[in-house]
């Protein structure tokens, strides 16, 4: 629900096997700060308070979590027409920093991404790729996991009209020689319902389906199934309210 005062109100929901979880979000907003609050069925606390424009084209913000005590992080993004830099340190003695920073003209974007440890003074992550956006198509090639991975991704409209679009995403894995994909979809079957599918080589099978039932407000209904272990089938509600 989101009142004249800035507030809005999301819950969501989760069903997996005989376990049921969900949570309950909160977001203010007040001139250029905005404050999330996250409480959830285990009793976590998470927040984060964004500010934007303290300087010009950055937003910062400050997250943490209750009661983890080493879940804080600072972070600091940087938006231009062609750049974009974001980073940031985790509030520890030995804490992790994160940088990430991509350009582009439109249509090329060239873009990666590194994680440093300083408890450990190694590199956790480090990963770059390239995209292409057209009108109607997107293409994308990237080398995860640190060099271990090689990942490419394609998305078509189909009718941009009822916003039927495909996509798919194969991955290589350079030292095991493994492969991977993942195929899906998105339709709108009326102007305020939309169904997405996906599906795996894995056999895993996931639909979702979001309905705006009034001005704003959505209903989101998702479903993931492992034909493997039946157990594992999750169902997840979620309510978003606006007025």
């Amino acid at each position: 629900m989101l009142s004249d005062n800035g507030l809005a109100l999301t819950t969501t929901g989760l069903k997996r096997g005989q376990f049921f979880t969900g949570d309950l979000s909160t977001q203010y907003k007040s001139g250029n700060t905005t404050v999330d609050v996250k409480v959830d069925t285990n009793c976590n606390i998470t927040s984060t308070i964004t500010v934007n424009e303290i300087f010009p084209s950055s937003k910062t913000a400050l997250s943490f979590k209750i009661p983890d005590h080493k879940s804080g992080k600072l972070e600091v993004q940087y938006l231009h027409d062609r750049a974009a830099i974001n980073s940031s340190i985790g509030l520890t003695p030995t804490p992790l920093l994160e940088f990430s920073a991509a350009v582009g003209n439109g249509e090329v974007s060239l873009g990666g991404e590194v994680a440093f440890d300083t408890a450990t003074a190694s590199l956790t992550k480090y990963n770059v790729g390239i995209g292409l956006t057209k009108e109607d198509y997107s293409a994308a090639l990237m080398v995860a996991d640190k060099g271990e991975t090689l990942k490419a991704s394609y998305l078509h409209t189909v009718n941009p009209v009822n916003g039927t679009a495909v996509a798919a995403e194969i991955s290589h894995k350079l030292t095991t020689y493994e492969n991977n994909f993942t195929i899906g979809s998105s339709h709108f079957v009326d102007p305020y319902t939309m169904v997405k599918t996906r599906f795996s080589n894995d056999g895993k099978v996931a639909m979702l389906c979001q309905r705006q039932w009034r001005p704003k407000s959505l209903m989101t209904f998702s479903a993931e199934m492992d034909p493997k272990t039946v157990s594992s089938t999750r169902f997840g509600l979620a309510v978003a309210l606006r007025s």
